[in-house]
C-alpha cells in the first residue's frame, strides 16, 4: 500500500509541510526532512525549484530562486534523497512543474522516484485530462500517485472528474490567488471548505495556500483531512534555521 494511503487511514488531522529543495542552503534537504519527521509531521512536499513558477507567491518564488543560485538541480536532489528511506518513513511528495520533468525525461524521472521511495507528485501545470490520457499509465507503472489542485472557481463537474481519476488526496487551494501565508481565513474560504466537504468526495482533501498558524490550520482542517503549510515554514527557516523546526511545528498543534 502507498504510504499516502496508509497515512490517511490514521485517525487524526494531517499536517503536511512544503519546502523548496536547496533552501536555505543547498545541503539542508535531508536535515529538514529528519527534523520534520522528528517533530511529528505527517507528510512532506519537497519543491523542485523552477525559474518560472506559476502558482507560487513571493516567499516560495524567492526560496526557489535562492535554491537555484545555491546550485540545486533535479539530479542533485535525487542524489541527496538516494538513501532517504533508511531514515524517513513518512510519505514524501515531489512538487514541481512539468517542464523540468520533461527535460529530465519523464520516464527516467518516474523511475528515479520509485527507486528512491517517492510516494507521489504534485504538478500544478499538468491538466487532469492530459494526465489521464498521457501520463497515468506511466505513473501507475512506477507506483506514483499524482495529486491535483482545485480552487474555489473549479466547476463541480471538474471536481467530480478529478475525484474519479485521483489517488492519494486532492489539494484544495484555499483561494484562487498565488501561495502565501495569511493570519486568518474569511467567510468566503470557510464556505468553500464546507461546500467541498458536502460533496462527499471519495478522495480525501487537504487544504493548502494561506495557512500560517494554529488558527488557520484548525479552520482549514475543520472540513478536510489535513493542511499543507509552505510559505510560513519557508519564512521560519529563513529566520530561525533548521535546528528550530520543532518549535514551529509545536506552535501549530499546541
Amino acid at each position: 500500500m502507498n504510504r499516502i494511503d496508509q497515512k490517511f487511514q490514521e485517525d487524526h488531522k494531517l499536517l503536511s509541510i512544503y519546502f523548496s529543495a536547496g533552501h536555505p542552503r543547498l545541503e539542508d534537504t535531508v536535515p529538514i526532512l529528519k527534523n520534520l519527521q522528528a517533530a511529528g509531521v505527517d507528510m512532506v512536499e519537497i519543491g523542485l525549484p523552477f525559474s518560472d513558477p506559476l502558482a507560487d507567491g513571493p516567499t516560495i518564488q524567492k526560496s526557489s530562486t535562492k535554491a537555484l543560485r545555491n546550485g540545486m538541480t533535479t539530479d542533485h536532489l535525487f542524489s541527496q534523497l538516494e538513501h532517504i528511506r533508511k531514515d524517513i518513513h513518512i510519505p514524501l511528495v515531489l512538487m514541481g512543474y512539468l517542464n523540468p520533468m520533461m527535460q529530465y525525461g519523464i520516464e527516467k524521472f518516474c523511475k528515479k522516484c520509485e527507486a528512491i521511495g517517492i510516494d507521489g507528485l504534485i504538478i500544478p501545470d499538468l491538466p487532469v485530462d492530459v494526465y489521464h490520457d498521457e501520463f497515468k499509465t506511466l505513473f501507475d507503472q512506477y507506483g506514483l500517485y499524482n495529486m491535483f489542485l482545485i480552487t474555489p472557481q473549479t466547476p463541480e463537474e471538474r471536481i467530480r472528474y478529478i475525484d474519479k481519476v485521483s489517488n492519494g488526496f486532492i489539494y484544495m487551494v484555499s483561494s484562487a490567488s498565488v501561495t502565501g501565508a495569511k493570519n486568518t481565513f474569511g467567510n468566503t474560504q470557510t464556505t468553500y471548505f464546507e461546500r467541498i466537504a458536502n460533496m462527499k468526495l471519495n478522495t480525501p482533501t487537504v487544504v493548502g495556500f494561506g495557512i500560517s498558524n494554529r488558527e488557520t490550520y484548525e479552520t482549514a482542517t475543520a472540513h478536510s483531512r489535513g493542511a499543507i503549510i509552505g510559505s510560513a515554514f519557508i519564512q521560519f527557516l529563513e529566520e530561525k534555521g533548521v535546528a528550530q523546526i520543532e518549535t514551529f511545528i509545536r506552535s501549530l498543534r499546541e
